[in-house]
């Protein structure tokens, strides 16, 4: 009996104190068994086995909301299957541990210590009293956002296109749970391009991503203290709202007035278009780099200046602890800060009034490097497997790193070493930046030395 107590206490001991450990074996668990789900024939619309390796894929896809599909979500999975892959975006989306922790609240009316941590893992709660708070919020503001937009959606599509009641209220909360949760997952095989020119379909869908993106810590903040606001005039946020929400707003501007240059007179995207809906499909383009997989024009067709651009975005991705992927909006504006700093020759590098970490710039350097090493290097495995040219391949590689599930029609005709490669990154993708951000932090030390100083040559 000791030993067996010996044998397992080491186990507990390492998801307690590193709580992200536990997130990424509860996401892993999970999208083992969603594999193993659809892999059961009845999850198929042929009543047919699904291979492991399309399975695997499309769990992966889902949890991890990516959005990316070896098969077509609307014609080759059956009700059952859908209903799967709806379940596992929802769970991913709206966190593992988040949604597990949140139910034992709502159970037993409290959380145990290790619940805590990992669920405080997740979320970026900033300490073990604001867990059960957070997670509350959590829930509601994913209620209230995805049954606003699929009502919004099921109307559109009743009385709009003449869908059924049944299919309309199942197209619009389908799509609703898969934007807000930035997945990208549709029912059609030609994504929203159906839709290009409705406003009542691509806004509610690009104005759910776009609220999934910022994260749950930015929502809450400002739904928190929008009272405030109202009797002081200003608004009380912290430094990471303020830089969320201006990072992110910049990039959307940057996005919707880039695609739109660059793809103007492209008779194969915009061109046909009337300049209204340029616009309209231009900024619904920018919304989904945000990190989710909705395309309303054919991405293939893009230039492959359009194509870098996009992916450059994809690559920042949106807020931290949310349903977005990418290095995340706040990594890219630390290093912007870093980087001004030294240009102007200043000690520190400030933002906003306040003084940054230096913790803190390490961290994001961290992210930034061992993402691009990720890129890179999944980059060219893939251009030794595939004769598809560079700028598709990259756009594939970084599409499932930043989990946003944006493709150029290629991940299909993908051998299944690249299918393997890709569902990697996706997973990597998803809990990468998250666990190695909450080691660093783990593993601060206080150095009760310092080594002698030497500068090398750089540059």
């Amino acid at each position: 009996m000791t030993g067996a107590v010996s044998r397992a206490r080491p186990w507990s001991v390492l998801l307690a104190a590193h709580p992200a450990r536990a997130v990424v074996l509860a996401f892993a668990l999970v999208i083992l068994a969603g594999t193993a789900l659809l892999a059961l024939p009845v999850a198929s619309q042929e009543d047919a086995a699904t291979g492991v390796v399309t399975a695997l894929f499309t769990s992966t896809s889902a949890v991890c909301v990516t959005g990316l599909a070896v098969v077509d979500t609307g014609t080759y999975w059956s009700g059952f299957g859908q209903g799967v892959v709806l379940a596992l975006i929802q769970v991913g989306g709206f966190g593992i541990m988040t949604m597990a922790s949140l139910l034992a609240l709502l159970v037993s009316g409290r959380l145990r210590l290790r619940m805590q941590l990992t669920a405080q893992a997740e979320t970026k709660s900033l300490g073990i009293g604001d867990v059960r708070r957070v997670l509350l919020g959590v829930a509601g503001t994913t209620l209230i956002v995805e049954v606003a937009t699929g009502a919004v959606l099921a109307l559109r599509f009743r009385f709009g296109y003449g869908e059924n009641i049944g299919d309309a209220v199942y197209l619009g909360y389908f799509h609703a749970v898969s934007a807000f949760n930035n997945a990208g997952f549709g029912l059609h095989a030609d994504s929203i391009t159906r839709y290009a020119q409705d406003a009542w379909v691509t806004v509610p869908i690009a104005v759910a991503v776009i609220l999934g993106g910022i994260g749950f810590p930015v929502l809450l903040e400002i739904l928190r203290h929008r009272h405030r606001s109202r009797t002081t005039g200003r608004r009380n946020w912290t430094l990471h709202t303020k830089l969320t929400v201006l990072t992110t707003a910049v990039l959307l501007a940057t996005g919707t007035v880039l695609t739109c240059l660059l793809e103007w007179t492209n008779p194969a995207t915009l061109g046909p278009h009337p300049t209204a809906g340029k616009i309209l499909d231009g900024f619904f383009h920018s919304a989904m780099t945000r990190t989710a997989g909705f395309n309303a024009v054919d991405v293939g067709a893009m230039h492959a200046s359009t194509l870098l651009m996009t992916c450059a975005l994809m690559f920042i991705g949106g807020g931290s602890a949310g349903t977005a992927g990418g290095i995340k909006v706040t990594t890219f504006a630390v290093l912007a800060a870093a980087m001004a700093a030294e240009v102007r020759g200043e000690p520190t590098s400030t933002m906003m009034g306040r003084r940054l970490a230096p913790h803190t710039l390490r961290q994001a350097l961290t992210v930034a490097l061992l993402s691009v090493g990720l890129v890179m290097g999944a980059t060219l495995v893939l251009l030794t497997l595939t004769e598809h040219p560079l700028e598709k391949v990259l756009f594939e590689v970084v599409s499932a790193f930043a989990t946003v599930g944006l493709s150029t029609g290629v991940t299909a005709d993908l051998p299944t070493t690249g299918h393997l490669l890709l569902t990697a990154l996706m997973f990597i993708g998803r809990l990468g930046p998250i666990t190695l951000v909450s080691a660093l932090a783990l593993r601060e030390r206080t150095r009760r030395y310092e080594l002698p100083e030497e500068r090398p040559v750089i540059g």
